[in-house]
């Protein structure tokens, strides 16, 4: 009997482990305050039900600061950032009173008053869209550690090592090259009825960024169109409505016959509208302001990064310090085809082109589709890691193309490479 009853405590001291065990097991709460997206997947791996879900956001105690460069009622460059805030802020529910919207602040010390203005007023996200707003941020993010300061088109957030400072952008050249795909659609058109095959392009500044877009552009014109030539005129501007629309003039008067910009105004589109000139432009359709002109768009969507930005704050959690947007991530978009103006089979050409893509066979800078000097590069030390000094260190040219924009290396564009078939001596 006394053996029975050994055996029954026995039984009964082992359920009870295992019952405690278990408890522990499946009510033991994540540390969610700090992890990285690895932690997070780990986490998702084990067989507690609680880790498999992410914490709630309380979306009730973020407030974000938005700076822009100049007024999106006038920029379509400002305009594209308002208009995602606009977006999320509708998607998340979020009031009014939890965004605070700052128009033409320089790329100056303003900035940096805008910014700690804004980290003051109870903002735990600031978010400014210039490149030049950029040594300002950083300043802002030393002085605020508890504050998140995120700044689009930025290069410096993986050296200088400030844990709250974050840059972001896009992999825009895919979306470029797909215009220029519309572009070369177009150009085809006019050659056959008699036009020379030139392109022309107003840019901003002489920047990695403009060089990038332009240069994917004009490499999707020629994915259709081969022997086509391209000349830019840079304004020293993103924003000048009348210098924008005298470059534009200027190239149709020098025998370009379809335009492209990256330039921050309406000058160019409603000049080309004026001339009859077939125009592709950037960050929102033109087509209200070029009717019979303007053939498509591409344009970053910024509502998916600021979206997980505002999450990631409510929940608790850190994000990338560098962060790169792609179609996948529905940040890269074309503005709706105007088929007025578009070339018969565009549509079609573009869709097969975005299927590469997103498959990777098809790579935008692939060495054996254009040339620096008469020659295919097979390496090229690009200025990656910004240190300040503007010296090329890393070699960006792998398995036969020019890897951009990306996670690989960085979000801001660095292909600064002055290729054969383009002009921009003007």
């Amino acid at each position: 009997m006394k053996k029975f009853i050994a055996v029954l405590l026995s039984l009964a001291m082992i359920l009870s482990l295992a019952a405690c065990g278990s408890k522990d097991e499946t009510t033991k709460a994540p540390d969610t305050t700090t992890k990285a997206p690895e932690t997070t997947k780990a986490a998702e791996s084990t067989n507690a039900p609680e880790s498999t879900q992410a914490p709630a956001a309380d979306l009730s105690s973020i407030k974000v600061g938005f700076i822009f460069l100049h007024d999106p009622a006038s920029s379509t460059y400002d305009n594209n950032f308002y208009q995602a805030a606009l977006q999320v802020q509708k998607e998340l529910g979020l009031k009014d009173d939890q965004f605070i919207f700052k128009w033409n602040v320089p790329e100056g010390s303003e900035c940096q008053d805008t910014a700690e203005e804004m980290a003051d007023a109870g903002c735990n996200i600031v978010i400014a869209d210039s490149f030049g707003h950029e040594t300002y941020m950083i300043e802002a993010a030393k002085n605020y550690p508890n504050v998140q300061f995120c700044h689009a088109t930025g290069t410096q957030s993986r050296t200088v090592n400030i844990p709250n400072y974050h840059n972001a952008f896009a992999s825009i050249y895919e979306g470029r090259y797909l215009a220029g795909i519309a572009a070369g659609m177009k150009l085809a058109e006019l050659v056959k009825a008699g036009a020379a095959p030139k392109v022309g392009y107003v840019g901003a500044f002489p920047y990695a960024e403009v060089v990038s877009g332009y240069t994917s552009f004009f490499l999707g014109v020629r994915s259709i169109v081969p022997e086509a030539t391209m000349d830019v005129i840079y304004t020293g501007s993103w924003f000048d409505i009348a210098l924008e629309k005298e470059a534009a003039l200027k190239l149709i008067g020098d025998g370009c016959v379809l335009l492209s910009q990256h330039a921050d105004s309406e000058g160019a589109p409603k000049a080309c509208e004026e001339k009859g000139v077939p125009d592709v432009a950037y960050n929102v359709s033109t087509i209200n302001i070029g009717p019979n002109t303007a053939i498509i768009s591409s344009k970053i969507n910024w509502a998916p990064y600021y979206k997980m930005v505002i999450e990631a704050v409510a929940k608790g959690e850190s994000f990338a310090t560098d962060w790169c947007g792609t179609m996948a991530t529905g940040s890269v978009e074309l503005t709706e085809l105007n088929e007025k103006v578009a070339a018969p089979g565009t549509k079609e050409a573009i869709e097969k082109a975005m299927a590469e893509l997103k498959a990777g066979t098809l790579k935008v800078f692939d060495t054996k589709n254009w040339t620096k000097d008469g020659q295919h590069l097979t390496e090229y030390l690009a200025d990656v890691q910004d240190m300040g000094d503007f010296k090329p260190e890393t070699n960006v040219i792998i398995d036969g193309a020019f890897i951009e924009s990306g996670e690989q290396f960085r979000s801001a564009p660095y292909f600064d490479i002055r290729i054969d078939g383009i002009d921009d001596n003007k």
